[in-house]
């Protein structure tokens, strides 16, 4: 009696597929006019990869800058790893951005005109390896906040209306 069933093979461990999203910058949509995205890498150690897995990280005060022609992620805090050592990571060191030269250079560029910053937007991994989504941003002015809430408070009134009447 023969077995149909195919054969298995083991091959190398596999890597997870898809994103899991780590943090999430909501802050930089209500104080930036977000305009340009660029996804890079990171260069981190192993204990803030652990760190990471876990969800831990803050995004409010980060901003990337250029500096001797590389792109540095300044402000991101990962706090330290609780199941690590004494070779535990600084929280708030600055990491190296993973870019190619022409998008290093395009970003220093825009940084380099008048009311121009770059704003990580979301933390996550991707394939195993840890990204961060990058904007080129304009500061919003007060009266810029203010419209935006108002549109979305008068956009959550028609859904509330929308709603009751269907009932």
């Amino acid at each position: 009696m023969s077995s149909t069933r195919p054969t298995l093979h083991f091959g190398p461990m596999a890597k997870p597929v898809g994103e899991k999203l780590i943090v999430d910058n909501r802050r930089a949509r209500h104080d930036y006019h977000l305009l340009d995205r660029v996804e890079a890498g990171l260069v981190l150690t192993g204990t803030e990869v652990k760190a990471l897995r876990e969800g831990k990280a803050t995004l409010q005060q980060a901003y990337a800058d250029v500096r001797d022609g590389e792109a540095w992620l300044v402000g991101l805090h990962v706090p330290e790893y609780t199941e690590g050592n004494r070779a535990n990571h600084d929280p708030d060191r600055p990491r190296k951005l993973l870019l190619h030269r022409k998008e290093i250079g395009r970003l220093a560029s825009s940084v380099a005109e008048k009311g121009f910053t770059v704003v990580p937007t979301r933390l996550y991994f991707r394939g195993g390896r840890v990204k961060v989504e990058l904007a080129l941003a304009r500061g919003k002015e007060l009266r810029d906040k203010r419209r935006d809430i108002a549109a979305r408070d008068a956009q959550r009134q028609i859904e509330r209306e929308l709603k009751s009447l269907r009932r």
